[in-house]
Parts: C-alpha cells; sequence; structure tokens
C-alpha cells in the first residue's frame, strides 16, 4: 500500500505541473455543460399564432390572452381574413390558426359541448405536433380555471399529466446526459494520457526497475483520477443545479455507487488506450473518438436506440454510458431505486469487469 500511495503522489505531481491536464479536469466539464445545456435545446418556443375571435365575449378574450401570451406561441403580425382565414398559413405568417365560434361563452356557462378549431401548419412536422400539444394544455389549464367544479363541457375532455418534467425542458433530459458522457470522457482521456506521458518521456523504464508490482502501478495511477473524476461529476452537478434548475429526488448514494462502477469502467478504457499507443497526442485522439461519438451516438443521448438499425442496437450493449444514462435520469428525475435499475446495474457492473480484466491483462503485457 505504500508503494502505491507513493506512485499516486507522483501522479498528482504530474497533474498539478500539467496545464493541459488541469484545462480538461476543471474547464471542460463546465464548459462542455454550459454550452451543450443552452445549445442543444430541442424546446420549441414562441411558435407565431393567429386568433380568429368570433365570440367576442370575455370569455373568449381570455382564451386569446392564455394563448398568445405564453410561452409557446406569439401572436403574429397579421389577422386572420375571414374569406381565406389560411392565408396566413400559406405566407409563413403563422403556424397555427385558433378559430373561437360564436357560442364559445354560453358554452362554458351551460357546460355543453364545444368544439374550438385549430388549423396547423403541417409542412413542418415537429413544429406542427408542438403546436396540437401546447394548445391541448393551454386549453386543459384554461377549463380549470374557469369552469366550475365538477362541471365539463359535454363529451371532450382535456386530460394532461406530464412527469419528472412538467415543464418540458430539454435542459432536464441532456444534462443528466452531459454528466454520463463527461465522466466518461474525462476518464479515459487522462489515464490513456499519463501512461502514454510515460512511455513518450522513457520514465515508464524507471517505473520497471522499481521494486514494484505492474497491478500497483496500475492503481498507483488510477486513484488519483478516480478522485477527479467524482469531483468531475459534483461539479457538472453542482452547476446544472444552479444555472438549468436540475431536479436530483432521488438517493444520492446510490448514484455514488454506480458512478464508481461507471467511472472503473471509463479508466478502464483508457488504460486499454495507452496500451495500444506510445503518444500522448495519439492518445488523446484515441480516447476522444472512443469515447465520446459512441456515448453521443448509441447511448440514447441524443436518439433513441430503438429506433436504430438493428446491428447498432447490438452494438450499443458494450457502451458503457448506455446503463448509466438510465442510471443517472432514473435516479435524478424519477427517484428510482437498486430493485428499478436492476437490469442496468448488472449489465453496467458486468461490462466494467470485462474491461476492467482486459485493462489489467493488455497493462500487464505491456509493461511485462
Amino acid at each position: 500500500m505504500r508503494k502505491i500511495r507513493f506512485i499516486a503522489q507522483k501522479e498528482v505531481y504530474h497533474i498539478l505541473r500539467d496545464p493541459r491536464s488541469l484545462v480538461i479536469v476543471f474547464a471542460m466539464p463546465i464548459l462542455m455543460t454550459f454550452l451543450f445545456g443552452y445549445a442543444i435545446n430541442m424546446d420549441i418556443e414562441n411558435i407565431t399564432i393567429a386568433v380568429a375571435d368570433y365570440d367576442k365575449t370575455a370569455a373568449s378574450r381570455q382564451l386569446t390572452g392564455d394563448f398568445i401570451n405564453s410561452t409557446y406561441f406569439t401572436p403574429s403580425a397579421g389577422k386572420p381574413a375571414f374569406q381565406d382565414p389560411e392565408r396566413l398559413l400559406k405566407t409563413g405568417g403563422a403556424a397555427g390558426i385558433l378559430t373561437i365560434r360564436p357560442g364559445f361563452a354560453e358554452a362554458l356557462a351551460n357546460g355543453t359541448e364545444f368544439e374550438l378549431g385549430m388549423t396547423v401548419d403541417g409542412a413542418d412536422a415537429q413544429l406542427a405536433l408542438a403546436v396540437q400539444a401546447y394548445s391541448n394544455v393551454l386549453l386543459s389549464r384554461f377549463l380549470l380555471n374557469q369552469l366550475p367544479p365538477g362541471t365539463n363541457i359535454g363529451g371532450v375532455r382535456i386530460s394532461t399529466l406530464v412527469k419528472y418534467n412538467p415543464d418540458l425542458k430539454s435542459s432536464q433530459f441532456f444534462v443528466p446526459g452531459l454528466v454520463a458522457i463527461l465522466l466518461l470522457m474525462i476518464s479515459a482521456l487522462l489515464t490513456s494520457i499519463t501512461i502514454a506521458r510515460e512511455k513518450e518521456t522513457g520514465t515508464m523504464e524507471q517505473l520497471l526497475t522499481a521494486p514494484v508490482k505492474p497491478r500497483e502501478i496500475l492503481l498507483g495511477k488510477i486513484i488519483p483520477y478516480v478522485v477527479i473524476a467524482f469531483l468531475d461529476g459534483i461539479l457538472v452537478l453542482i452547476f446544472a443545479k444552479v444555472i438549468f434548475g436540475m431536479p436530483f429526488v432521488g438517493s444520492k448514494m446510490l448514484l455514488l455507487l454506480f458512478g464508481l462502477i461507471y467511472v472503473t469502467a471509463a479508466l478502464s478504457i483508457g488504460i486499454l488506450i495507452s496500451s495500444l499507443v506510445s503518444t500522448q497526442q495519439v492518445a488523446m485522439m484515441a480516447a476522444l473518438v472512443t469515447t465520446v461519438l459512441p456515448s453521443v451516438m448509441l447511448s440514447g443521448f441524443m436518439f433513441a436506440i430503438k429506433n436504430m438499425p438493428t446491428a447498432l442496437q447490438v452494438l450499443s450493449h458494450i457502451v458503457p454510458a448506455r446503463y448509466f444514462l438510465v442510471i443517472i435520469r432514473g435516479i435524478m428525475l424519477k427517484g428510482s431505486g437498486l430493485q428499478i435499475l436492476a437490469t442496468q446495474a448488472a449489465a453496467l457492473v458486468m461490462l466494467t469487469l470485462v474491461l476492467l480484466t482486459l485493462a489489467s491483462r493488455k497493462f500487464k503485457t505491456t509493461v511485462g
């Protein structure tokens, strides 16, 4: 243990004297969280909408105000013409037209059936779906505020329940995924660099002549980066909480436990890379290619795995971020426990053991 401590201290000195490592450790996670959290934004807001109010009552004006004053919609510059109400859609002046026929206020008062009209520009399918979804949400809120308790409008019922992310903020979906990707990238990148640096500078031979075993070298070099990875993860979570208002409703200790397993898998990838290359530059490139691209494309971070071709779905099973993404989102947003996350936890543990075994054997072969 004493030998491992000396090697770990030596590695800490290397990190403190190397500005590149310090930038990677502290600046990059914060910068990437900030950029990705704001840049990767699939929320569709401020959709231009027009309202044709033929009821002209206090109730219709209230509904109109609820629509155009929300963050979802913004009023169009033009007004729908009675002769050609779809002209605004044709010219791109609005993405949707809400039509309030006469009798709206009366239907509210009597609880009779009534139908509002919403004409949507379907040229942009995603925008059209957003108009429909937001319209239902706003109408549901209006009815809850306007109708007397226990009444409804005929057979028309709108029931919208959004759990775990009631404001439909895409940042709450992406930021936990960013933590997973950053932990994998930073851990693999730093461990691949440190061993490659020993080879490049010729100090690996000095370590081999010292009275230490390969596994002691391995442990001594890994321990500082386990601590750094945890600090990075905590730093990003704090940043996400302060800047993006991320919730954390689950067990922090459970997330730390899974984080330790996940970081071990990432460090194993870095050791494998360092065993195959001889320079720091090549190690950095290899670490980025083997961690960032698969994690972003094949983990479910941006694209649903079930919608991928079968071959890519099979390939995604060897990506550690696939399992940790489900774990971190489940714990942070839903408060999921070990019983719910058992499948992902077992898969992550098995993959980590395989990677750690391969890395250990390859490292012994290399230094031996």
